[in-house]
This record gives C-alpha cells, structure tokens and sequence, in this order.
C-alpha cells in the first residue's frame, strides 16, 4: 500500500534528517513509529501523507509514483489514507459533530447519508455526549478522540497517527490505543 525505497528528507539547504528510509506498509498491518522528540517522526507522517516531497527516493502510494501524481489526484489518493494529527487540527467554529463529519461534507455527502454513522463513531469514541460541544470547551483527551473519530469515518485504507497519546494520562493512553487495534 504504502513503500519507502532509499528515501531521504532535508528541508532547503539543511542537513538531511531522515536518511535511507526503507519499508513497507500492506494491508492490515499495524505499525508503531517511536522515537526520541525531533527524529522526524512527523515529517515522515507528512511523506506518508503526502504533504511533503522526499528529497531523493520513491515512494509508492497504493501502486502509484507519488513523484508522479498530479494536484488533481493527490485529493484522492489523500481520501484513502486518514490521519490523526499531532496537533488535532479541529476546527473552533464547528461542533465536535461538525468537525467529525467535515471529511464526508467536503466530498459533498448529504448529512442525512452520515449522520447515523457520525453519531455511532461519537459513541464509539466515548464523545456521545459531547457531539454539540465546540473544540475550545473540549478536554484535550476529547480532541484527541474527536481527532482519531475525523480520521476513521471515511474508512480509510490506511490510518496514520502522530503521538495519538501524547499528552493525555495513561489510562486513557490505553483506551485510545484500543481505539485503534
């Protein structure tokens, strides 16, 4: 689904920070990307999401160049993969409902063609009660799980996740990892 061959990342003149990066993700695997603050875990995620260009290497995007995709296919190359970002990336002005739902509204989906699926995945997130409220008033642990419920409903082929329990007590560390497998 997703391969790396000899792949390298610098930004502008400075020194490369990933180097010869080499791997496979396939269908159903589960991976676990660990490393010290500022390894480049993230920009890594970036590649994978194709948000950044390697400096030199391939990568292959479900049987694709990714050096090779136009502006117009990116988008729906981009729609297979879902990503839980570091930093959530809800938006203040929309509900948690609204936010979750924000990836089907953008492909032009009818609210009434989602809504039963949002509200299952609010639940399933533990966010049930909380599908009104706007980001601002949300517990980092609930835009946490606001984030990863954005990520899973439009069934991603591939779900990536950058520190999906950073900040957030070790309890719920363990809930939200259960989200996931």
């Amino acid at each position: 689904m997703i391969r790396f061959d000899n792949v390298g990342l610098r930004y502008g003149t400075g020194p490369e920070i990933l180097r010869d990066i080499n791997f496979e993700v396939g269908p159903k695997s589960f991976q676990f990307l660990t490393g010290p603050s500022g390894a480049g875990k993230t920009s890594l995620i970036r590649l994978f999401f194709l948000s950044l260009k390697p400096s030199r290497g391939l990568i292959t995007v479900f049987g694709r160049d990714a050096a090779t995709l136009s502006r117009n296919d990116l988008p729906e190359v981009r729609r297979r993969i879902g990503v839980v970002f570091q930093d959530f990336r809800l938006l203040d002005h929309l509900t948690t409902f609204e936010n979750i739902a924000l990836p089907l509204r953008v492909l032009g989906q009818e609210e009434t063609s989602y809504r039963a699926d949002v509200i299952e995945l609010l639940r399933w997130v533990g966010l049930g009660d909380r599908m009104h409220a706007f980001p601002p008033v949300l517990s980092g642990g609930e835009k946490q799980r606001a984030a990863i419920a954005r990520a899973l409903i439009g069934k991603p082929e591939i779900l990536l996740a950058d520190e999906p329990t950073g900040n957030v007590d070790p309890p719920l560390a363990r809930r939200l990892m259960r989200l996931f497998v």
